[in-house]
């Protein structure tokens, strides 16, 4: 069977990660993930919640060379964990600080002895299992899609290819690594294009400033729109960077004009989904066309649009709205008209108004929610979910306790407004116009409760 290397660092003594000002030689990591691997407790399924990305990163190479798979959820609420838990029931969680989950803990060891002084850089199968990516449908029910070692780096490499990221790149990125596009980009990029990742996840804009500022150049930040903005209005000055790449939302145009302008770098955003992984890039400033990556191209048949090609192991159905601008019925350029409205990204996380809308109508005591998308004020703005709910016999705080226990965080409502009945109509729906402007009316009251 074909394989691949683990990295595509050269030399044993290169960098492969950057802690604080501490650079990791490629043999202290190989060390580490040879230790780790043989710490591990014997289930096949784990869940990675290590904080620190290089020790992630070694937890996570630890896995994949003893034959184990990363589950990768959209959440760690515990409602995904009992969801996960019946799906792969020997999982096991990886931490190195508090867990927050009720799973069997390993703990990442504090200590590691010194490593061989000349390791073999391992070689994986490429047809190797080595991660479970959830998605989650209406129904709140995880979607497990399957990652093999060979497509990841195939993938990753056609992304390093089209950006001209290389072996004297250092990555920061203010997204996590346990996110689809955090473990390309920060994680896999880097171990495949002998580049170095840095270990931090800066959130605040002073911290994301200093995490690039220590790093040496060429260096490159991944990151969000949300943390995008936060950084270009905090900040008077930026840290000179030599790439930027952004994903999980759209980007207008102003916004990656001001920041290549200030950052002196160009910006690309990044197109994909779970199902197949990075499929296209744009430079945002250079106008509204994606190009796909080498080897990927798009194909109608119907009203459907379908991805195969590169790093696709098979013919994949997209659900978002596009459209082919090239001749005929395969192109690799497209325009992306907005994810289908069901859709919700906020700060580098993403689900669907169904899932939430079937997590809050779960709640006993409630006889009716929904949850609204604002409409946005201006191109680029960042609006907050609304929820609507029937709820007689409960207060502000038990329907957000409750929801704490079943939704990411970054998804709680604000505001969340209590109603006497939503408007449907005969069939059941509640047209979306009504449903805005009941939320406008109450909004005009000041009818808002926020979760505590």
């Amino acid at each position: 069977m074909p394989s691949l290397p683990l990295i595509a660092h050269r030399r044993l003594d290169a960098v492969m990660a950057w802690r604080g000002n501490a650079p990791v030689s490629v043999r202290q990591f190989l060390g580490e993930v040879g230790y780790v691997a043989g710490q591990l407790p014997p289930g096949r399924h784990v869940l990675n919640l290590c904080g620190d990305r290089y020790r992630f990163t070694v937890a996570l190479a630890a896995c994949i060379v003893s034959g184990r798979i990363s589950l990768l959820p959209s959440t760690h609420t515990p409602e995904m964990v009992r969801q996960m838990q019946r799906i792969a029931p020997d999982v096991f969680c990886i931490v190195d600080q508090g867990a927050g989950v009720d799973l069997p803990i390993f703990r990442y060891p504090e200590s590691t002895p010194p490593p061989a002084a000349d390791p073999a850089i391992p070689e994986i199968d490429c047809a190797q299992v080595v991660a479970r990516v959830f998605t989650s449908g209406s129904t709140g029910v995880p979607l497990p899609h399957v990652k093999r070692w060979g497509s990841l780096v195939r993938n990753v490499q056609a992304e390093a290819e089209r950006l001209g990221i290389g072996a004297l790149h250092a990555i920061v990125g203010t997204v996590p690594p346990q996110h689809m596009y955090g473990l390309e980009s920060t994680v896999l990029l880097p171990l495949q294009c002998g580049a170095a990742l840095h270990a931090g996840r800066p959130f605040y804009p002073a911290d994301i400033c200093t995490a690039l500022s220590n790093l040496p150049r060429p260096r490159m930040l991944v990151t969000t729109p949300y943390h995008l903005r936060a950084v270009l209005t905090d900040q008077a000055t930026l840290p000179a960077v030599d790439q930027l790449l952004s994903a999980t939302a759209p980007l207008s145009q102003d916004l990656a004009s001001e920041a290549e302008s200030r950052f002196g770098a160009p910006l690309y955003e990044i197109y994909g989904c779970t199902e197949t992984g990075q499929l296209a890039t744009r430079r945002t400033t250079a106008g509204a066309e994606w190009q796909t990556l080498p080897a990927v191209h798009l194909r109608r048949e119907g009203e459907v649009i379908w991805a195969e090609g590169g790093h696709i192991d098979s013919p994949t159905g997209l659900a978002d709205v596009i459209e082919l601008t090239g001749d005929g019925p395969v192109s690799t350029t497209f325009l992306l008209h907005g994810r289908h409205a069901d859709l919700v990204n906020i700060a580098g996380k993403r689900t669907s108004l169904a899932y939430l809308n079937h997590q809050l109508n779960a709640i006993p005591g409630v006889q009716d929610g929904v949850f609204l998308l604002p409409r946005e004020d201006s191109p680029g703005s960042i609006g907050r979910l609304t929820a609507l709910v029937v709820a007689p016999g409960l207060t502000p705080s038990d329907l957000t306790r409750a929801l704490r226990e079943r939704i990411d965080p970054v998804f709680l409502p604000r505001p969340l407004l209590f109603v006497d009945a939503l408007p449907r109509n005969a069939t059941g729906k509640l047209p979306s116009q009504l449903a805005q402007d009941l939320l406008a009316t109450l909004q005009s009251r000041g009818a808002t409760r926020e979760p505590a």
